[in-house]
């Protein structure tokens, strides 16, 4: 942890500014932490990284739930919980067995994968205004293979916002509801990672040390985050998500 404790202005002021895209992504545009996980891989080394990014997503996520909490779909919730619960565990198992590069690029390709299939499905769909019966419609199968690959994925590289990005826009939810159920998933899955991230040595003194350093650059980010979701319309606000799921898969993948 001796390159925790030893950056450079610029390599703080990099991760300065991904402390801030955490917050607007929580409050407008998720699926843009990928971009803040690719520049927190880049400046720290990658397991380490993840301990220190996990407790700054937790802070995103009470600012979201604060922010949107009234439009949340339980159902939704509470229907993905099981799945992601066993993505989380193997997702734990992994990073016991697998290198940097390997998670760096398994992630990438599910991330690029999911964003394709998205594209797919809302070209060939028609679009729907009502969440509820999107959401029954899209099956037990469907949210358990989404929930599965979210827990892996945010358990090895904090990436499992582009996941449930897909996942929630192929459910066809809007703006406010896919907000408010992703603030309270994320919320409630990031705290049960954290037993795991300390297991495993991915959070320890020198990591929450620099947390609480990075911190307050996700408030200003969520803050205007909130003010710039209600001026960004419904298909702008889909095209964003999947754009950032793509850059940040791309950064993921080796050069």
């Amino acid at each position: 942890m001796d390159t925790i404790t030893h950056l450079t202005a610029w390599e703080f002021t990099a991760l300065a500014l991904a402390a801030l895209l955490v917050g607007f992504s929580k409050t407008a545009v998720s699926g843009a932490n990928t971009v803040s996980l690719a520049i927190f891989a880049a400046v720290l080394p990658a397991r380490a990284s993840t301990g220190v990014l996990l407790p700054i997503l937790i802070a995103g996520d009470v600012l979201a739930v604060l922010t949107y909490r009234r439009h949340a779909h339980w159902p939704t919730l509470w229907r993905l919980f099981p799945a992601v619960a066993a993505g989380v565990v193997v997702g734990a198992v992994f990073l016991l067995r697998a290198d940097d590069g390997v998670v760096r690029t398994s992630i990438g390709a599910i991330l690029l994968l999911m964003a394709a299939v998205t594209v797919w499905r809302r070209r060939t769909a028609d679009a729907e205004d009502e969440p509820d019966s999107v959401t029954t419609r899209t099956g037990r199968a469907k949210a358990r293979s989404y929930g599965v690959l979210g827990g892996f994925t945010t358990m090895v590289a904090n990436a499992g916002g582009p996941v449930m990005s897909m996942y929630l826009l192929s459910a066809g939810f809007r703006k406010l509801g896919f907000l408010g159920t992703s603030a309270f998933f994320f919320l409630i899955v990031n705290i049960s990672k954290v037993p795991f991230s300390v297991g495993l040595g991915l959070i320890d003194g020198p990591s929450l040390v620099l947390d609480a350093a990075l911190v307050a650059f996700v408030v200003p980010g969520a803050l205007f985050g909130k003010w710039a979701v209600h001026r960004i319309n419904q298909r702008v606000f889909e095209q964003l998500v999947i754009a950032a799921t793509v850059v940040g898969a791309v950064q993921l993948l080796p050069h």
